[in-house]
């Protein structure tokens, strides 16, 4: 069964789970990955002005012969030079005459007139709906200081090692109905492997008869938050849109992610572990001066 959608503050439809031509396929011809990702049945396509992958994602539209109205697509502002102009240029390497969402992609380029230009071309019809990325706690309260439409999304870096930091955000983002869409969510099992979030995710995953992979979606899409992800693989597409058909994991399970995902990526433990053996050491050493100054205080009082 498909992913389904959500609904966006501004009324239109979000599937929940999206294909990506960042990460490796930045700067890539990426026209056969994403026709493939449409043929086994991602209908939400990901792109950006930094990508460069722009032009190759509208190959693989034309190629997939399927009208524009059964596919979404997302790219993003990413400058330098006005937005006005990015998404016109978008929208011309794409080859279509509209995106299903346009995102600020870094903090840094926005502004009052940026944000502006966003709701004017939502107006204009160049965008359905408008968003950020990467936007933290803060710079969605000074955006929302001065916005007349509210962004529909943020989508942002979000996996288990990183949780705890962003609960907040993603507390803000419910309460004020704006989306989060994550990428990079598989960081446990791809970046940061024998960490202490492998072990739960292995017990659940027997549990339920899924893959590592799967567990990391599932409780992704357990915190409220949608999905962009990539591969090569077709094997690995079909992998992420089963997810879907997996029973839910259980509350006990999902707080276990939390909980090892709060001790932080392998990395840091061994930084942890460092320190504290340093600590130990140099405890160790100044008990072992202490002690050698008692002995020789004594063998001197009794020489005297």
């Amino acid at each position: 069964m498909p992913f389904g959608t959500v609904t966006l503050n501004d009324g239109n439809e979000f599937p929940t789970i999206a294909f990506g031509t960042g990460s490796t396929m930045k700067f890539k011809d990426v026209s056969d990955y994403v026709g493939q990702a449409i043929e086994n049945g991602f209908s939400h396509i990901d792109t950006a002005q930094f990508y460069q992958t722009e032009t190759y994602v509208g190959l693989a539209i034309k190629e997939s012969g399927l009208p524009r109205s059964s596919l979404y697509i997302t790219t993003k502002y990413s400058g330098p030079g006005k937005s006005q102009q990015a998404i016109h240029q978008s929208l011309n390497k794409i080859g279509i005459s509209y995106v299903d969402l346009y995102l600020v992609h870094f903090p840094a380029l926005f502004s009052e007139s940026v944000w502006q230009e966003l709701e004017k071309m939502k107006k204009d019809g160049l965008t359905r709906s408008i968003g950020v990325s990467n936007f933290t706690l803060e710079d969605l309260q000074k955006l929302l200081k001065t916005a007349v439409t509210k962004p529909a999304v943020n989508q942002i870096r979000f996996h288990p090692y990183n949780y705890a930091s962003h609960k907040a955000l993603l507390e803000y983002c419910s309460k004020r109905n704006i989306i989060v869409e994550a990428y990079g969510s598989l960081n446990s099992i791809t970046q940061n492997p024998g960490g202490p979030v492998d072990a739960v995710v292995n017990a659940a995953a027997k549990r339920i008869g899924a893959t590592p992979n799967q567990v990391i979606f599932s409780w992704v899409r357990s915190k409220g938050v949608s999905i962009v992800t990539t591969t090569r693989s077709k094997e690995r597409l079909q992998e992420y849109l089963a997810v879907e058909d997996l029973p839910p994991l259980t509350a006990e399970e999902i707080a276990a992610i939390d909980d090892a995902g709060a001790k932080g990526p392998p990395s840091q433990l061994v930084v942890a572990r460092l320190a504290m053996q340093h600590r130990f050491e140099k405890s160790s050493s100044l008990v072992m001066w202490l002690a050698i100054a008692i002995v020789l205080g004594f063998a001197t009082f009794f020489m005297l």
